[in-house]
């Protein structure tokens, strides 16, 4: 047999649910938020210099040829225009990881005579990137982002 409620009841419903509301938020969804990092460690730096970034990638945007990427079983391949004149060769990139920093990878490197380079696929892992690409023309910055899914 089933009893009447009444207002105390649904007092107590109402105060029961709350609770398991609450530690709900504690324990279920903070344990969804561990895994979230800073993508920088010295974002406050970053920030003083963004509009630098901002510059070069307007300075990319005004290519006629702009630098393109590609991906195989060796890694990810980044192809300069044959007619690009970088200084000294010098190219930087980033490779940020969006779930987990200790996978970034971060190198200045030297383009080859074909004006290319390749990451190896040895230091990737499966998911998603962002990928910049930085280098100086007639000392002129020049940044392309490129999201990148590696299977």
């Amino acid at each position: 047999m089933l009893k009447k409620l009444n207002w105390g009841h649904g007092v107590a419903i109402a105060l029961g649910s709350f609770i398991i509301f609450i530690l709900f938020l504690i324990f279920v969804y903070s344990s969804g938020m561990k895994n979230s990092e800073l993508i920088s460690d010295d974002y406050y730096q970053d920030e003083l210099t963004y509009q630098q970034v901002i510059d070069a990638k307007n300075n990319a945007e005004t290519l006629s040829q702009k630098p393109a990427y590609s991906q195989d079983k060796n890694g990810i391949k980044i192809v300069f225009p044959q007619n690009s004149n970088i200084d000294d060769s010098k190219v930087n990139f980033t490779l940020f990881r969006t779930d987990d920093g200790n996978l970034d990878v971060k190198k200045e490197i030297t383009l080859d005579g074909s004006k290319q380079f390749t990451i190896p696929s040895k230091v990737l892992s499966a998911g998603s990137y962002t990928l910049k690409v930085s280098w100086k023309e007639n000392k002129k910055p020049y940044q392309l982002d490129y999201d990148v899914q590696w299977k």
